[in-house]
């Protein structure tokens, strides 16, 4: 079959960052007809303007790919009224405007993980965890999505989505404890220890780690030896840090950093230098 796209380019968390999601765009000369966008969650929060980058992404229609961040599914949350959107998050906003119903069932329509075939490449906000095998993250990010869709189901999950255990995978968990430690992995995992156990205190570089536990890329799981897997959220990382096949994605833009993109077809990154350099201050 023919590739529809010209181009393919991963991009990091924007966090609201729409000025610099508008200038990346305009550096790696985005064509909508030609090109496709695939967003490694966290479009939403901190940054200046997350309205306007929710409706930016939307507006592309097939031309942009999303899975789900922990900041967009807490957007989910607010909105629903299982949490409250803290000035610092800056979404206040979202939940507003005139559309942002609309806005809000189209960002819990977005998947936890996509597929990549023609590039051989995954993407997902958090990463791989090492206690599963890419068939195994497929399958259970799905089985989160779907509650996501249900209309039923979505309550129960939101009300249960918040918190750090359990902190490791069993098959036999079931309901909110089940759905709450897939998503964990798949959008706020770092560290885990060698029995694929989570730690979430530590949100720094790959210094001074706690004892016992890794960066989840630095443990061994041969099913994702042939992939390239694809990630953001670990914003201290600069984009850096792991190596290839498993590309960082996020620069850090709303903490001064760079907003990312990384063309799969050839490897090259791309940046853009308008960081919010206030956006991430409370």
């Amino acid at each position: 079959m023919e590739r529809k796209y010209m181009a393919d380019y991963a991009i990091g968390d924007v966090q609201g960052c729409a000025d610099a999601l508008e200038e990346l765009l305009e550096v790696i000369n985005f064509d909508p007809q030609h090109d496709c966008l695939w967003f490694a969650g966290d479009l939403v929060a901190r940054g200046s303007d997350s309205l306007a980058v929710l409706r930016r992404v939307k507006a592309l229609g097939s031309s942009a790919r999303v899975v789900l961040g922990n900041h967009d599914l807490h957007l989910i949350a607010c909105f629903y009224g299982y949490s409250i959107a803290k000035k610092k998050d800056r979404t206040a906003d979202i939940i507003s405007a005139a559309d942002g119903k609309e806005l809000i069932e189209w960002l819990r329509h977005q998947p936890l993980f996509l597929d990549i075939p023609h590039q051989q490449a995954v993407i997902s906000h958090a990463g791989i965890p090492p206690c599963w095998n890419l068939t195994q993250a497929r399958t259970l990010a799905s089985e989160v999505s779907q509650v996501l869709k249900n209309e039923v189901q979505l309550h129960q999950f939101l009300g249960g989505m918040y918190g750090n255990s359990p902190a490791l995978w069993h098959e036999h968990l079931r309901g909110a404890k089940r759905w709450r430690v897939i998503t964990n992995y798949l959008t706020r995992m770092r560290l885990c220890n060698l029995a694929g156990e989570l730690e979430f205190s530590h949100k720094e570089g790959l210094d001074d780690l706690p004892d016992g536990y890794y960066p989840w890329f630095n443990l061994p799981n041969p099913s994702i030896k042939n992939t390239r897997i694809l990630f953001g959220h670990w914003a201290a990382l600069e984009g850096n840090g792991p190596q290839a096949p498993i590309i960082a994605l996020d620069g850090g833009c709303v903490w001064g950093g760079q907003l990312l993109a990384y063309r799969l077809d050839d490897g090259r990154f791309f940046s853009a230098t308008k960081a919010c350099i206030d956006c991430g201050l409370e």
